[in-house]
């Protein structure tokens, strides 16, 4: 399985099951935190490896993940959770005193349980979910600066028997960016006709967003499937994606309309004009470029992506 960064770029997930996986297990795992061009910064699995987002971390439900952080900048940072149990020396928020000095490496402890009987006929819930970290603590004491130069990430808690996906893509929507870039520079995220796409969805910043997916749909449920025929949550294509939020799904590609070249966009039509819009490339089953589908990449390069104020009566101008 795969996990996608900023640029499509796939690298290997973080906490992969395997046949010997048993409940309770503790992983361990190293995240360096250092510098990028541009003034912005990454989280990587290796030295010199940083990536904007940073590596896709998977866990099950009743697992721990312990993260030794190496800060390699010279700014202070931090690793925060979102959806997981951990105590205040691992909140990773200048409050409780939970970062990382210039140079200094710390370990975060993340703890997660399944859901589980609370008494009177009320259940408390478990950790599964799809989820997001991030730095708390660069520039200001909320962690500012670490959100607005690309210290993030997905974290996705799973069930026990969930649907594996063949590819893993995290895209965050963060002010005017996806995954730190513009049209026509944003991703362009690829899969073959048939494979399972699981895509984990965040949104940072100070922006209202919304996330569309163009041909694919998906239910609006904790994995984006229905647990059986008579499941009938809502399908939906469109979904809110706020600051701090997080969601997930899975699709089949191209599943009934075919391999080619589809959106994925914000629908805050002067975002989406502004260039928060990316690709989904669906390639033919044998890995071949679909008729069309290079022609369409081409045409979107050289889309008007500078942003148009729309009038009452539809019109847009620049």
């Amino acid at each position: 399985m795969l996990a996608g960064t900023a640029a499509g770029v796939l690298v290997p997930a973080v906490g992969m099951a395997d046949s010997a996986y048993a409940a309770g297990l503790n992983r361990q795992i190293t995240i360096y935190a250092e510098a990028l061009p541009g003034g912005l910064y990454g989280y990587g699995l290796e030295p010199g490896k940083a990536t904007i987002p940073g590596p896709l971390l998977e866990i099950y439900e009743g697992d721990t993940l312990e993260i030794e952080l190496v800060n390699r900048t010279d700014q202070r940072l931090s690793i925060h959770p979102h959806g997981v149990n951990y105590d205040t020396g691992s909140d990773g928020a200048p409050l409780n005193a939970s970062f990382n000095k210039p140079g200094e490496t710390r370990t975060y402890t993340w703890k997660t349980r399944a859901r589980y009987d609370a008494g009177g006929g009320f259940w408390m819930p478990g950790n599964a979910g799809y989820w997001h970290y991030h730095d708390h603590a660069m520039g200001t004491d909320h962690g500012t600066a670490g959100l607005a130069r690309g210290l993030y990430g997905g974290l996705i808690v799973r069930k026990r028997g969930d649907l594996l996906p063949s590819r893993q893509y995290t895209v965050v929507f963060n002010e005017m960016m996806i995954n730190h870039k513009m049209a026509p520079d944003t991703p362009i995220l690829e899969a073959r006709l048939g494979e399972r796409v699981e895509w984990v969805c965040v949104g940072y910043g100070s922006l209202p967003h919304t996330f569309h997916l163009h041909a694919h749909r998906w239910a609006d449920t904790r994995t984006g499937m229905l647990s059986g025929a008579s499941d009938n949550a809502q399908t939906v294509d469109n979904k809110n994606l706020d600051p701090g939020s997080s969601f997930g799904f899975q699709v089949i590609a191209g599943e009934g309309v075919g391999p080619g070249v589809w959106m994925y966009h914000c629908h805050v039509q002067t975002h989406s004009d502004g260039g928060m819009v990316g690709l989904f490339l669906v390639r033919n089953a044998d890995g071949s470029l679909p008729d069309g589908a290079q022609e369409a990449i081409d045409r979107f390069k050289l889309h008007d992506h500078s942003g148009h104020d729309m009038n009452p009566d539809g019109r847009t101008h620049a």
